[in-house]
């Protein structure tokens, strides 16, 4: 059964009717005041970035600016490549070709050897993180006998592409997918499930066949731009500037957690990406919020949806509306009471730890 099968398309026909036309209108000179606005930002900006993300310049620019600009973001990728390397919490540490010919680090954490799986669990770390941090909870899977996979996304962690920049969610998507196929190839038969913080990946072909649910730990399903305007012009600078680092959506004041030392780790962790937002990844988590918000009820994968009432970087409302809607019919919700957006690193996280395991646990024996 297709996860996805009856997504509404994500454009619609015209209609004879006078309200649907008003409001066509309406988008329509809503889209032509942000090209203006877009017009006049891009003029706006400093020279240099003008000089850089214009059509014209770029056919001007010599091959010495690009190929140096493609050097150091290389030696950036090295680099984070080898801290990646040197983090202590796998068996094997594997530097694997993606779907584009792009190296994707991979780890793979075994249970006690000799012991067959109970399941396995793949995590897919979130938005400018890496899987390293998720190595305390990997060593509680493993104590019970579940095995554990990660990847780093593009440009993220040890992978490759410029820190903090997803030219496209979907290839994120293709990229889990893979990963998903080789692990079942090397384990048929062993119950597998995906923790994730984008509901996305269930969008993947044939998602419920490759998996016996979906984890997901403060998922981002209601994110808004600061002003309708900044949605509006998104993907007109997504394409002209997409990896413009936009000071404007930086949320790195906002807490995620509520243990201190959790917090400096986090954001002395020289994985993780700490600047501002670059406006195509930007533009995507918006483009795949939106699409999956309308699309609730074609959600058919058993999943758990995580969340703390007090997150501040995405909605627990959301993820409520998620639950309610999904046509899914093994599914589960837990709201924890105060707790902040990185539930794995609360002060409480053993207990979200179990209740994740206990969780897989129940559907195995489903």
């Amino acid at each position: 059964m297709s996860t996805m099968a009856e997504m509404e398309p994500l454009t619609s026909g015209a209609s004879n009717r006078i309200i649907p036309i008003l409001k066509t209108l309406r988008t329509s000179l809503l889209y032509i005041h942000a090209l203006l606005f877009s017009v006049v930002l891009l003029l706006l900006l400093p020279r240099r970035y003008r000089r850089r993300y214009t059509a014209d310049s770029a056919a001007e620019q010599s091959p010495s600016k690009s190929v140096k600009r493609w050097r150091l973001e290389e030696e950036d990728t090295i680099k984070r490549r080898a801290l990646a390397e040197g983090i202590d919490m796998t068996t094997g540490n594997e530097d694997c070709r993606g779907v584009r010919s792009c190296s994707l680090v991979l780890d793979e954490m075994h249970s006690s050897p000799g012991l067959g799986f109970r399941g396995i669990l793949v995590i897919i770390h979130g938005l400018n993180e890496h899987s390293g941090r998720y190595a305390q909870f990997a060593k509680q899977l493993t104590s019970c006998n579940f095995g554990v996979y990660a990847m780093d996304w593009i440009g993220h962690g040890g992978s490759d592409g410029l820190h903090g920049y997803v030219p496209s969610l979907d290839h994120v998507v293709a990229d889990t997918g893979a990963f998903l196929e080789k692990i079942k190839s090397e384990n048929p038969g062993v119950p597998c499930f995906l923790l994730v913080t984008q509901l996305e990946a269930a969008s993947y072909p044939n998602i419920e066949e490759m998996l016996e649910g979906i984890i997901l730990t403060s998922p981002a399903l209601r994110v808004k731009p600061a002003h309708p305007i900044v949605g509006a012009v998104a993907p007109f600078f997504s394409l002209v500037i997409p990896k413009f680092q936009f000071k404007g959506a930086n949320k790195r004041g906002i807490p995620v957690s509520r243990d201190p030392a959790a917090l400096l780790a986090k954001y002395s962790d020289p994985l993780v990406y700490t600047g501002p937002i670059r406006v195509r990844t930007g533009h995507e988590i918006l483009r795949i919020s939106s699409y999956l918000l309308r699309n609730f009820k074609s959600v058919t994968v058993p999943f758990f949806v995580l969340h703390g009432t007090a997150d501040k970087v995405t909605d627990p409302l959301a993820s409520q509306d998620l639950y309610n809607e999904a046509a899914s019919k093994f599914k589960d919700i837990k709201l924890y009471d105060g707790f902040l957006h990185d539930l794995l690193f609360e002060p409480e996280r053993e207990e979200v730890g179990q209740d994740i395991i206990s969780w897989m646990e129940k559907k195995i024996r489903s």
